[in-house]
């Protein structure tokens, strides 16, 4: 992923953001020591964000799709209450190993559930009469449409679906390969749905929120 903004501000972000705890800076070190596209992972500002979005909505039941090493599954849980939910959809094996390490770890790391194997055949199997509060979407771009129809329905009314690396570095402006135009086609689609208002935000690689109406 490249750097949308100079490093120097990139920095400065950072650092006027609020630190997580010792258990996020450890995670984010074994994910650069042990995977072969670390970036992937989400960082402080973000992880923040999240944490956030989930603790002003009062959410209690969220939604992953794409979890990797656990860094953004992590955050979001902690502003969880202590019965609330998170079930983060994942293929790889490997990574997911790491999260679960560190989600044993954690205080809150009870809350997520881990579902192993293909998103689309999960979401088949969530119950419409459970609904989420908040979905972050953060996997395979080709798949950004499917998983964003197959997660509406199972929103509550006033409930939030936020899309990760939706600048894409940039390449929005100048699509070249399926991953570009996938992620073109998916931004084009949300800003024309009627059945959400969006906003596309510049946070790191780019987020767009959309909130079902």
């Amino acid at each position: 992923m490249e750097l949308l903004i100079a490093p120097a501000l990139d920095h400065y972000i950072q650092e006027h953001t609020r630190p997580r705890p010792a258990l996020f800076d450890e995670l984010r070190d074994v994910t650069y020591a042990s995977t072969s596209a670390p970036q992937m992972q989400v960082g402080r500002v973000e992880g923040t964000f999240l944490k956030m979005l989930v603790g002003l909505m009062g959410a209690r039941r969220v939604l992953e799709i794409g979890t990797f090493t656990g860094y953004s599954s992590l955050s979001m849980a902690e502003a969880l209450p202590d019965d609330g939910e998170l079930i983060t959809c994942d293929i790889d094996p490997e990574t997911t190993k790491i999260a679960r390490a560190f989600w044993d770890r954690a205080p809150w790391g009870k809350k997520i559930s881990l579902r192993l194997g293909d998103a689309r055949a999960t979401l088949r199997t969530l119950p419409a009469n459970e609904p989420f509060d908040l979905a972050f979407i953060d996997a395979d771009k080709s798949g950004y449409l499917d998983y964003y129809e197959a997660i509406l329905p199972l929103l509550r009314k006033g409930g939030l679906i936020v899309a990760d690396n939706t600048l894409w570095s940039g390449k929005v402006l100048d699509p070249q390969t399926e991953d570009d135009h996938a992620i073109v086609r998916f931004n084009a689609h949300v800003n024309r749905d009627p059945r959400v208002e969006n906003v596309l935000l510049s946070v790191r690689d780019g987020m767009m929120l959309a909130r079902k109406l």
